[in-house]
């Protein structure tokens, strides 16, 4: 949720809503997004919701773009996939049309399209979003954090995998399913990520940025029980350990911390100059184990929410 939002008159609005983009709305989207970035520093709607903009229908999604006249001047995705939680939203205005309402407009498009239940993300907290959580009656209730470190001379001790453990990396087509399987078991109280679908996956694959030599998969009697995908930013040269997960039956064997050494190690070899993760504020054990691997606080998304 980024936006400068103190409701002005401005030239005529609407705002339109679909399950699917045309070509030509997703590339001006995908531009609104990338001007947005430049100007604030940080992505206003997350990798999920990028990828979700290509590919025609989603079950759950829905786009909304806010027009000034036939001018794209801002868009929000909601995603309503959640089987407990309420619908989750991102939304942003272009720079040079923030002030105008646009912002407060497509929240309160948001909240009629989701029943009054809805779950707004803030990359990076600014103020601004701040407030408009504040004008729509959001209340904070989530706290992301980034987390980062240097990799220059990275001093990272041999890992040790649990008796029995072996690492290998992952094989496109060959793991999918049993992937799928074991993040959704890792993952089982962390919906967003535990849902990934294949779909999900092959999009993921897609990109220029997959590199299953960077997708660690550790294997116990020819069973995944953890991996550690890393991800390269090459553009800001930074690396992230994307996503990490351990089978409940391996938890607890410090077969966590030996895929992350292994995913550091790797990303340093590459001559990468720092390391990023997110990790939930309240998720006091990662975080006390990211800082004592040398992890600090970079920056924090906010997630707001209606009264429940």
């Amino acid at each position: 949720m980024t936006s400068d939002d103190i409701a002005q008159p401005g030239s005529a609005r609407s705002i339109e809503t679909s399950a699917a983009l045309s070509p030509e709305q997703t590339e001006a989207v995908l531009g609104l997004l990338a001007e947005a970035a430049r100007y604030d520093g940080q992505q206003a709607v997350s990798e999920q919701g990028r990828l979700q903009l290509r590919g025609g229908e989603r079950e759950g999604v829905s786009h909304l773009l806010a027009l000034s006249g036939t001018e794209l001047v801002g868009y929000a995705q909601l995603e309503d996939t959640d089987p407990v939680e309420p619908p989750a939203a991102e939304l942003v205005v272009h720079p040079s049309h923030r002030g105008q309402g646009h912002g407060r407009a497509l929240g309160a498009a948001l909240l009629a399209a989701s029943g009054k239940r809805l779950r707004v993300w803030a990359h990076g907290g600014h103020s601004a979003a701040r407030h408009l959580s504040q004008v729509l009656g959001l209340t904070l209730f989530r706290e992301l954090r980034q987390m980062r470190r240097p990799l220059a001379g990275l001093d990272a001790p041999e890992p040790v995998l649990p008796e029995g453990v072996t690492v290998r990396t992952f094989v496109p087509g060959q793991d999918d399913a049993a992937w799928l399987a074991l993040n959704a078991a890792a993952f089982a109280h962390h919906p967003e990520q535990g849902s990934l679908t294949q779909r999900d996956l092959d999009d993921r694959k897609a990109e220029p940025w997959f590199d299953p030599t960077g997708f660690f998969l550790a294997e116990r009697g020819g069973e995944l029980v953890g991996f550690h995908w890393t991800k390269v930013h090459a553009e800001e040269r930074l690396g992230e350990v994307y996503v990490l997960g351990v089978s409940p039956t391996a938890q607890g064997t410090g077969l966590g911390k030996a895929l992350t050494t292994i995913g550091l190690r790797h990303l340093a070899a590459q001559g990468l100059p720092t390391a990023m993760l997110y990790v939930d504020a309240d998720n006091k054990a990662a975080v006390s184990v990211y800082e004592r691997l040398g992890f600090t606080t970079y920056e924090t998304d906010l997630m707001y929410r209606t009264e429940t």
